[in-house]
C-alpha cells in the first residue's frame, strides 16, 4: 500500500528486492532485451507522515541494486522506468517524463536507464499525447513506447487501443527523427472497451491499432521526406544560425554581448508563430 522501493518498512522494500532479482533471474533464461519498472505506488498520499528526500534516495539506491546484479549476471537488457503522475497512488514522484529525467540525472542513473513512454499516462500528467515521447527523444532517453491511448477527460488509466492517426504521427514522426527504438519498440498495452464483448472486438482492435501506428509511419515519413513542415521549422531558429544567434548556439555568448547586441539593434519585432498554417499543412498528410 505505501510503496516498494519508497516504502518506510524495510521489510517491504527487501521484499520487492527479491522479486526483482527473481524478475532478473527469468529475464536472463529468456533472453531479455527490455525490462521496465513501473511504481505505481512510489509516492505519497500526504505529506504530513512522509520523508520525501529519504524516500527518493532508497529509490535510487534500489535501482542501483538493480542495475549492479544485472552486471553480475551478464545480463543484457535495457532498464526503462515508466512515468505516471498518479493512480492508484496520488502523489507519484515518476510523474512525467522530465520527472524521471531528472530523478535519474541527479542520482547519476542516466546512463543506466532509458524512459517506456504510456500516452495514456501522459494526458493523465495533463500534457498532450505526444509530450512525453518528444521530451524523452529530446534528453536522448526515449527507449521504447506503450502504444495505447486514454480518455483526457477522465482520471484514471483506460489502456485503449490508439485509433487517431494525427497521435501515430507525431509519435512516428520523433521515433523516425532520432533514428528508431532499438532494443525497444512499440508495445500494445490496451484492452477492448468494457462493452465490446464480441470475439471479433479483439481482432478488430489490435489489427486497427498496428493499422493506425503503420499509416502514422507513412504520414510521418512523408512529412520529413517533404521537407516542408521541417524547413519552416528551421527557418523560425534561423537567427541562431550566424551572429550573437550562433555564439549562443554555441554556448560561447556572454550576457556582455547580449546587452551590447541590444544597444545597437533595439527592440526585436514580433514573429508569428504560425500555429494555424503549420497545422493545416500538417492536415494534408492525415
Amino acid at each position: 500500500m505505501n510503496g516498494a522501493a519508497t516504502n518506510p518498512d524495510c521489510h517491504v522494500l527487501a521484499y520487492a528486492g527479491a522479486q526483482v532479482k527473481k524478475g532478473l533471474d527469468t529475464a536472463q533464461k529468456l533472453g531479455t532485451q527490455n525490462f521496465v519498472f513501473w511504481g505505481g505506488r512510489e509516492g505519497f498520499l500526504t505529506i504530513h507522515n512522509t520523508d520525501v528526500a529519504a524516500e527518493l534516495k532508497h529509490m535510487a539506491n534500489f535501482f542501483k541494486m538493480a542495475v549492479k546484479y544485472r552486471e553480475k549476471i551478464g545480463l543484457k537488457c535495457q532498464f526503462l522506468i515508466e512515468p505516471k503522475p498518479k493512480e492508484p497512488c496520488k502523489h507519484q514522484y515518476d510523474y512525467d517524463a522530465v520527472s524521471v529525467i531528472g530523478f535519474l540525472k541527479h542520482y547519476g542513473l542516466e546512463n543506466d536507464f532509458m524512459l517506456n513512454i504510456e500516452p495514456n499516462h501522459t494526458t493523465l500528467a495533463g500534457h498532450s499525447y505526444e509530450h512525453d515521447v518528444v521530451m524523452a527523444s529530446a534528453f536522448g532517453m526515449l527507449g521504447s513506447v506503450d502504444s495505447n491511448t486514454g480518455s483526457p477527460d477522465l482520471g484514471w488509466d483506460t489502456d485503449q487501443f490508439p485509433m487517431d492517426i494525427r497521435n501515430t504521427t507525431l509519435l512516428m514522426k520523433t521515433i523516425i527523427e532520432q533514428g528508431g527504438l532499438q532494443p525497444g519498440g512499440l508495445n500494445f498495452d490496451a484492452k477492448v472497451h468494457r462493452e465490446s464483448t464480441d470475439l471479433e472486438d479483439l481482432f478488430i482492435a489490435h489489427i486497427r491499432a498496428m493499422d493506425t501506428f503503420a499509416r502514422g509511419l507513412r504520414n510521418a515519413v512523408r512529412i520529413i521526406e517533404d521537407g516542408i513542415i521541417p524547413g519552416m521549422v528551421k527557418n523560425r531558429y534561423s537567427s541562431f544560425s550566424h551572429g550573437i544567434g550562433q555564439k549562443v548556439e554555441e554556448g560561447s555568448a556572454s550576457l556582455e554581448e547580449m546587452e551590447d547586441f541590444i544597444k545597437q539593434n533595439g527592440e526585436p519585432k514580433v514573429t508569428s508563430g504560425k500555429q494555424e498554417k503549420y497545422e493545416s499543412i500538417f492536415n494534408h498528410y492525415i
